[in-house]
């Protein structure tokens, strides 16, 4: 998958993508650090995998820090934020792409903890650390976006809901941001191929993969996915802040 964004297009730029460590979020962090901007390649447990792709963006003649943070303990988040600014400056773009929920031992409530409440928080921690005119971006799926009108597997129910209500909690926060002069923008994909997300849920529902990319046609890889959320990062802000990915013939909108 070629770069979506420009060769130079956001030198002196600095973003922030959670959960990059791998997927979605690494590939993020690629495509935004191929356009020139400073990248900052967050992760909760795996420094190594992390550092890793920091070595691969440097190598590259790019620029990026790994900061380990706990997007569960506003603490953790405050020390990423305070870090960030003090080695790269302020933050232009923040992709919300950590999320999760379908991990054993975590505690029932943590779907919610950390796909509704840690993405208000870190919101709330990174309003006093972004540039003038920067920009959010908010990555979840059509199962999600769509969960109030169409359902979805019962596996994967509790992160829709989670995910939901993350995106809510946020668009609440619109005319804060137009106020600040902050831009958002959701990005709703369908279901992912080669994702953690998809790997659990094939393994919770044997043939659920095959049977959604039967209905939609195709389905989004990671790389491919991840150029549409770099894409995002810098395109005109869609109709009702909205980026939908793949098909969405199959989900009833709301109204």
């Amino acid at each position: 998958m070629t770069n979506p964004l420009a060769p130079g297009s956001l030198d002196g730029r600095v973003a922030l993508v959670t959960g990059s460590s791998r997927g979605i979020g690494a590939d993020t962090a690629r495509y935004l650090a191929g356009a020139g901007a400073a990248v900052v390649v967050n992760y909760r447990s795996k420094a190594p995998r992390a550092e890793k792709l920091v070595g691969e963006i440097t190598d590259a003649g790019g620029r990026a820090i790994a900061v380990g943070a706990d997007l569960t303990d506003p603490a953790s988040v405050a020390a990423m934020f305070e870090r960030t600014v003090a080695e790269l400056g302020l933050i232009d773009i923040l992709v919300l792409n950590a999320s999760g929920g379908m991990e054993t031992g975590m505690g029932e409530d943590y779907a919610m903890r950390l796909n509704r409440d840690a993405q208000v928080n870190v919101v709330e921690g990174a309003e006093a650390h972004l540039a003038e005119g920067a920009r959010i971006v908010f990555v979840t799926s059509h199962q999600a976006h769509f969960i109030r009108t169409t359902p979805t597997m019962p596996e994967y129910e509790p992160v829709a809901l989670s995910k939901r209500a993350g995106e809510d909690a946020l668009r609440a926060k619109l005319s804060e941001f137009e106020a600040s002069g902050v831009e958002f923008v959701v990005v709703s994909g369908d279901m992912i191929e080669g994702t953690i997300t998809a790997t659990l849920l094939e393994r919770a529902n044997p043939g659920a993969i095959a049977a959604r990319k039967e209905d939609a046609g195709r389905l989004y890889n990671v790389s491919e996915f991840a150029a549409e959320v770099a894409a995002a990062a810098v395109d005109p802000i869609p109709a009702e802040h909205t980026r939908y990915v793949g098909d969405t013939s199959g989900f009833v909108r709301e109204g």
